[in-house]
């Protein structure tokens, strides 16, 4: 890419794109482009960039972003320079794009926009699909070995569906953005089961009646083999370790495998999510790659080091306990629930928000009725409005507070809690995103 002097810096450059481009994270339905049209322009514009390195691509409901981050830590530890493309981002917009773990470089986001300006703006695409033009551009440019990518919703419209990977992954199937993909499992299934190609292998996570002939039937069709993760590995029981990381309990083919593999994402639902990883790695070093068990045990075992991630039950203060976790639909406030549920404190403070097209119904009746809530907003347009989650969570929630900014709420918790509770912020990406920047801005410890 050629650099050029920008009338923008960097947080222009940025603003520009949230404010010029139609963002799904912040405003919803408005912004979602149903369709490749868009993402095959800019493709044949920028002269296919993605066909220069080699893929993995991660579609699913829940479990694709700690999927996707685990198989980058392990190609990093391979040797393999790597790409990682996720969303959405908590603090930085460079966090979607990484190489090795560092972020996009602030000067490249801004060249590329500069450049590009006057095609962007008359193309229209969305902030979702040129931020994939950007992502593959950026991996091509560092000429990158491999790239780990995430799909952003579905996965058969979705703007990464380009790409011909060495291996699809789809973690699970669970119910959300029922509006775009469908009301039912078999429905959600058929769309994100749509990154399946032909005579390129599949691993399947986690195995339900519905979505299993769905699959099933796509992958006959193109003759790609398919693999049920669960048919191979399995993990009933991990621990936390002193060290603070998860120690799994492997077994492939039924005989221990692994032995002593732990990782610094503490989740309990990283269990399921363990045996699709390594089941992926399976059919990575099957296409050829080469990936020692010791790489894939430093791998895992570093993943939030090596890649950046955060906000997967992270905990970022420890007495009181504060933990933070980006679960945001029915079956991921399910999981996170049930690790709460094996966490002891003296009292439970919930710092809570959601958006305004989830189901708050099917997510309140989930959470423990006997925590004191903060109920607020994230700083987003699709942000819920406090009157209206507490309406909802009247029938739910007894103890129950309303503020209008997450930093608001994180505060009154913090001011109430006792050094043996523990203060849990979630029910939104953008309710954690808020709450770590409010933390990194204070520089509390």
């Amino acid at each position: 890419m050629v650099y050029l002097f920008s009338k923008m810096n960097y947080i222009e450059t940025v603003q520009y794109l949230f404010n010029q481009l139609p963002m799904f994270q912040r405003i919803g339905a408005a912004a979602y482009k149903a369709g490749l049209d868009n993402t095959m322009a800019m493709d044949l514009y920028f002269d296919h960039p993605h066909r220069k390195f080699k893929t993995i691509h991660v579609a699913g409901t829940n479990g694709k972003g700690s999927t996707s981050h685990s198989l980058a830590a392990v190609l990093q530890k391979a040797g393999y320079k790597t790409g990682l493309y996720t969303s959405p981002h908590l603090l930085d917009f460079r966090e979607r794009i990484r190489v090795n773990g560092q972020m996009i470089s602030e000067q490249f986001v801004i060249n590329f926009v500069d450049l590009h300006k006057s095609f962007f703006e008359k193309l229209q695409p969305s902030f979702f699909e040129l931020t994939v033009a950007l992502a593959f551009e950026y991996f091509a440019h560092e000429q990158v070995d491999v790239a780990v990518i995430e799909v952003g919703m579905g996965g058969r419209l979705d703007s990464t569906n380009i790409i011909s990977p060495l291996v699809s992954v789809i973690t699970n199937i669970s119910l959300d953005h029922t509006q775009f993909l469908g009301e039912s499992l078999a429905k959600i299934a058929a769309e994100k089961g749509g990154i399946i190609k032909e005579n390129i292998p599949v691993v399947i996570g986690q195995r339900h009646p519905e979505t299993i002939p769905v699959f099933n039937l796509i992958a006959e069709n193109l003759d790609a083999p398919l693999i049920q993760a669960e048919d191979i590995y399995t993990c009933n029981t991990s621990t936390m370790l002193p060290n603070g990381k998860q120690q799994f309990y492997i077994e492939k083919n039924a005989e221990p495998a692994y032995p002593g593999l732990a990782s610094d994402l503490a989740g309990m639902v990283q269990r399921m999510n363990i045996c699709t990883i390594l089941t992926t790695l399976d059919m990575l070093i099957n296409k050829g790659l080469e990936i020692t068990e010791e790489a894939i045990l430093t791998g895992i075992s570093e993943t939030a080091k090596l890649t950046g991630l955060r906000g997967r039950w992270e905990m970022i203060h420890a007495n009181p306990k504060i933990i933070c976790d980006t679960g945001h639909n029915q079956d991921g406030i399910s999981h996170t629930m049930q690790q709460l549920k094996h966490t002891p404190y003296r009292k439970l403070h919930m710092v809570f928000g959601m958006v305004s097209d989830k189901s708050p119904h099917a997510v309140l009746q989930l959470l423990p009725t006997d925590a004191i809530y903060y109920l607020t907003r994230a700083s987003i347009p699709r942000a819920m409005p406090v009157d209206e989650l507490e309406k909802c969570a009247s029938a739910y929630l007894p103890n129950r507070h309303l503020y209008l900014t997450v930093k608001d709420a994180l505060q009154a918790a913090m001011q109430e809690a006792q050094p043996n509770d523990v203060i849990f912020v979630g029910g939104s990406t953008f309710v954690v995103a808020d709450a770590l920047e409010y933390w990194e801005n204070a520089k509390i410890k």
